[in-house]
């Protein structure tokens, strides 16, 4: 059940940017105990991406409506996903990125997998955020280049961990241990969303809105600008205020 002392608001967008299809998908899910947001961004380059995004939010759903934990339901909708490219003749086509919000009375946690992010901030500050599964993550885990160089390395679009190819392992990672306040705001986007705003612009935005709708647009406005002149990706956010 839900603490009846905050109140959950959320708002979403989402475009194609300058590209002929979006990729993106998003989902929001309120059951009897918990509230779950899912975001996922289709491969592009690899065909299908759109369908595999879609696919994997509708599986998702699915599965968390049933009482399935998050764990078990992204495993269940990465074989749904493998046997679906099976079905229609595209193996190595049709993947995604996730990431799922859950929010539980007082508590919240991000599971994900890809760069697609989760971003946390309290009393308008920026915490933490979920970590790439990415070259340019992992080169700046290793010391080899700074967090800021990831939004436009070279290699920004290769990633490590995604849903539809083979895992031997489970590739998602799991962040648990948030406790949520009357402070407490959540940001879940595609890269096409956080490539062209940075964390301080956020915040800055974040401290002048009243709403997750008017945070969203006024981060759509730099989004658009910074993005002017470029074959700009598709972008999905979901902003989720808890007051």
């Amino acid at each position: 059940m839900f603490d009846t002392q905050i109140q959950i608001s959320y708002h979403s967008i989402t475009d194609k940017g300058g590209r002929a299809v979006n990729e993106d998908s998003f989902g929001i899910l309120p059951t009897k105990d918990s509230l779950f947001f899912l975001l996922c961004d289709g491969l592009g380059g690899h065909g299908s991406g759109d369908i595999a995004s879609s696919f994997v939010i509708q599986q998702m759903k699915n599965y968390l409506k049933q009482g399935i934990s998050v764990e078990e339901s992204i495993m269940k909708s990465q074989k749904d996903l493998l046997q679906k490219q099976k079905e229609e003749d595209a193996t190595d086509q049709m993947k995604t990125t996730l990431t799922c919000l859950t929010i539980n009375n007082l508590d919240a946690w991000f599971a994900h997998v890809g760069d697609s992010r989760i971003y946390y901030f309290e009393k308008g500050k920026y915490v933490t955020r979920t970590q790439d599964h990415s070259v340019p993550q992992m080169l700046y885990q290793s010391g080899e280049i700074k967090e800021k160089e990831i939004r436009h390395h070279v290699d920004r679009s290769r990633l490590l961990r995604v849903m539809g190819t083979e895992w031997s392992t489970p590739k998602y990672q799991v962040l648990k241990g948030i406790h949520i306040t009357k402070n407490s705001t959540f940001l879940l986007c595609s890269d096409g969303f956080w490539e062209l705003i940075d964390e301080k612009q956020m915040c800055k935005l974040l401290k002048k809105a009243q709403t997750p709708e008017e945070w969203l647009e006024k981060m759509r406005e730099v989004i658009l600008e910074n993005g002017k002149g470029t074959n700009m990706d598709n972008y999905t956010a979901i902003a989720v205020f808890v007051r």
